[in-house]
């Protein structure tokens, strides 16, 4: 699975953390959860912590179905 990329911490003064992926807001943390995302992302990382924490990755098998010839009639589905 390739490794995510493009993710951007920043704490705020009010104790709070901003996550940014590729430079628009993907979450905001306050509070314990902020603490506690700070405390993994110092022991692992960085990246991945942060792409599990806002949600915003995939799994190895969402990116091979999107390069799969029945997916890639250049319509999308859903939105």
């Amino acid at each position: 699975m390739p490794q995510p990329r493009g993710f951007v911490c920043a704490r705020r003064a009010d104790g709070s953390v901003v996550i940014t992926h590729h430079g628009r807001a993907a979450a905001t943390l306050r509070g314990a959860r902020a603490e506690k995302f700070l405390a993994e992302a110092a022991s692992g990382d960085p990246q991945l912590v942060m792409a599990r924490w806002t949600g915003a990755y995939r799994f190895g098998n969402e990116r091979a179905a999107r390069e799969h010839p029945r997916n890639r009639s250049g319509r999308t589905r859903g939105r």
